[in-house]
């Protein structure tokens, strides 16, 4: 009976590990997810507002353009998220949604829900200087075998210096983030109706 269960177990961690490979650029490894410090002294009031996605690791629920993300307060201490992008056929998809602050002794590490069915996905500030850039990164354990994760360069303006875009590169890889697959997210040309 013990070795049914164990092929069981290796054909659920197969059919898992197939389905994160065929999800559309999603990222996934074998292991644990590396466990980077956070932005540290995290001030959430200057945090709030409007950010442009400028680079990311591949993020299957992404599919325009323009992408950028609003954040305000909210009530009972959640924090509003709005997520906008420009799809190709020339419409903004929105997608609202909630934030909070899971221990307020670290609150860079907060968790956002886009659905009250699913759990809070963590959301880690690692750095930001709140007037120019953020990098913000997620990861996921799935069965302690391996773990899919996100990160996302942040600015408030729709393009970034090269350098500030190595420089946080560069503090991902520090902590065994792989960034083999981040792409740019293009901000050029977009309307500022959004």
């Amino acid at each position: 009976m013990g070795k049914s269960y164990a092929k069981m177990d290796e054909k659920l961690i197969l059919f898992i590990a197939l389905y994160f490979v065929a999800a559309e650029g999603q990222t996934f490894h074998f292991g644990q997810c590396p466990t980077p410090p956070v932005q540290a002294d995290f001030k959430l009031e200057k945090y709030l507002g409007k950010w442009y996605e400028i680079e990311k690791l591949p993020a299957h629920f992404e599919k325009g353009v323009c992408i950028q993300a609003e954040y305000s307060l909210g009530g009972n201490g959640t924090i509003k998220v709005l997520n906008q992008e420009l799809l190709p056929d020339g419409k903004w998809s929105k997608i609202e949604g909630e934030a909070i602050q899971f221990d307020l002794q670290v609150p860079a590490k907060l968790g956002v829900s886009f659905n009250s069915f699913m759990p809070y996905a963590p959301y880690w500030v690692l750095s930001t200087d709140y007037d120019d850039y953020s990098l913000v990164y997620s990861c996921t354990n799935v069965l302690w075998v391996f773990y899919f994760d996100f990160a996302w360069i942040l600015s408030r303006d729709r393009q970034l210096p090269q350098k500030t875009i190595d420089q946080l590169k560069t503090h991902l890889t520090t902590y065994n983030i792989k960034i083999d697959y981040m792409k740019s997210t293009i901000q050029s040309g977009c309307p500022d109706n959004a």
